[in-house]
């Protein structure tokens, strides 16, 4: 995961909001899971079974020393390792744009699982496109934080652009929510339109009929 979007004691604001959409009793995969806070919430809010999958060494052993069931793997070529409808729910937070192939990443997230609970951030908001116009330099937000030549994310893109992604693959789009920077809900979430322009961050919950 590549967001700084965090609550003043250290967690991600965000995380909480994904949690609650979860139904307890859930099977559930966290991919990219890093060092596991999403799943510490959820063991701890939602009693469901939950399980990890992320990229990094260093994740994996902080998760599997906090008890948590994490193992390492790939996004873009280990989820083709997974059952056809094994989990109810599916998981890549602030994941999406470091990967090498986001729409074969996204199809397998919605065979997976039931849902797929997706958020990246939107390179739409008014301040990247402001920074390139100004400046014409690639842009370094709270969401955003890296400089250009030691950032993580490679497929960048915004709300619209994601959106028409889903539909150009037939997958329905069942909840989007709009996130400030501090991955709060924004006031720009009853309108996408506005949100492509205002939110600094996207989540979406999908599922593939």
């Amino acid at each position: 995961m590549v967001s700084d979007s965090a609550h003043p004691n250290g967690g991600r604001v965000d995380l909480q909001l994904i949690a609650s959409m979860i139904e307890a009793g859930s099977r559930v995969l966290d991919v990219g899971c890093g060092d596991g806070e999403l799943l510490r919430l959820l063991n701890a809010t939602r009693d469901v079974d939950c399980r990890g999958i992320e990229i990094s060494q260093k994740g994996v052993n902080a998760g599997v020393a906090q008890g948590l069931s994490v193992v390492q793997g790939d996004a873009d070529t280990d989820l083709v390792n997974y059952p056809t409808k094994g989990f109810d729910y599916v998981i890549l937070s602030q994941t999406l744009q470091a990967t090498r192939a986001p729409q074969r990443v996204l199809r397998e997230l919605v065979r997976i699982g039931k849902r797929a609970v997706i958020s990246f951030p939107n390179f739409g908001h008014w301040r990247v496109r402001m920074r390139i116009l100004l400046k014409g330099q690639m842009p370094v937000t709270g969401t955003l934080p890296y400089l250009w030549y030691e950032t993580p994310n490679i497929h960048l893109c915004s709300i619209d652009d994601f959106t028409d992604m889903t539909h150009s693959m037939g997958i329905t789009i069942e909840r989007f929510i709009a996130l400030d920077r501090q991955g709060k809900v924004s006031l720009t979430n009853h309108c996408q339109g506005l949100a492509n322009l205002l939110a600094a961050q996207a989540l979406f919950q999908l599922r593939m009929d």
